[in-house]
């Protein structure tokens, strides 16, 4: 988990992860800015290993990052450092805000590699697509603010549901129930409602989403795109409220914590 927070968040990142099945690495989305190159380098990922991006929406803490990803790759292929293609993956929209920003924002030398060296891969509701050696089923979210797509994949043998950072729609239960993992928003504690306000935002508790889990027959719940307030005691509260809900295992990640999939 390279950040785990939302998008106001100041003591800790924009929620954006990295998967590493052995063979590849995908980063799904990355952030509001540049702090993605050091939450990389942090966990040790040079960013020429990544190759694939997945980004799930087109708000400003999960699609700003990747113009620096770009970027910097660009930069570096232009160098010779960093070989092979940048694949991008996502709806018709991020890719629109994508390439405008990349446009008006890279010299012209720079933006020419965007179609060579950085590729991007329109996505639709329902597709099957191969990033490197991740095979993903692309499902939208339903979202009541912004056009986002989440996705089901197998990691260790495992089936794992992300759903993005909204909450979950009925119309999605066949491609969540009985998941193994599932990944999910949690704004804040159904406790702390009434101080963080997460149903006016859009958003989910630990509560709402550990229901979810147990009604679905989920069998490992990861809480993400928090609340930064309550950092020192986050991991225990949420997990705490979730548990009390939920029969199997809860996980409240840290910024940088790494999570098994098994």
């Amino acid at each position: 988990m390279l950040g785990t927070g939302n998008a106001l968040v100041t003591r800790c990142y924009n929620t954006c992860f990295v998967m590493d099945n052995g063979r590849d690495l995908l980063l799904v989305d990355a952030g509001g800015g540049n702090g993605v190159l050091s939450q990389l380098e942090r966990a040790g990922i040079s960013g020429g290993d990544i190759h694939n991006i997945f980004v799930t929406h087109a708000h400003s803490d999960h699609i700003l990052g990747v113009i620096w990803m770009v970027r910097v790759f660009i930069q570096r292929h232009l160098a010779g450092k960093f070989s092979g293609e940048l694949h991008v993956w996502s709806h018709e929209k991020v890719l629109r805000v994508l390439n405008f920003n990349l446009q008006n924002m890279l010299t012209s030398k720079q933006y020419a590699e965007v179609g060579r060296c950085v590729l991007f891969h329109e996505v639709h509701d329902g597709d099957e697509i191969d990033c490197a050696s991740f095979h993903l089923k692309v499902f939208d979210i339903l979202s009541t603010k912004e056009k986002q797509f989440g996705f089901a994949t197998m990691m260790g043998g495992k089936r794992m549901v992300c759903l993005g950072d909204e909450p979950f729609n009925e119309a999605n239960g066949d491609v969540v129930k009985g998941a193994d993992w599932l990944l999910c928003e949690a704004f804040c504690k159904y406790a702390d409602r009434d101080v963080f306000h997460p149903y006016e935002k859009h958003h989910s508790t630990a509560r709402d989403a550990a229901q979810l889990a147990q009604r679905l027959g989920v069998a490992n719940l990861i809480l993400y795109h928090t609340e930064d307030k309550t950092l020192a005691t986050r991991k225990h509260d949420y997990t705490a409220e979730a548990s009390s809900a939920f029969d199997g295992n809860v996980f409240v990640p840290d910024d940088l914590e790494e999570i098994i999939i098994q």
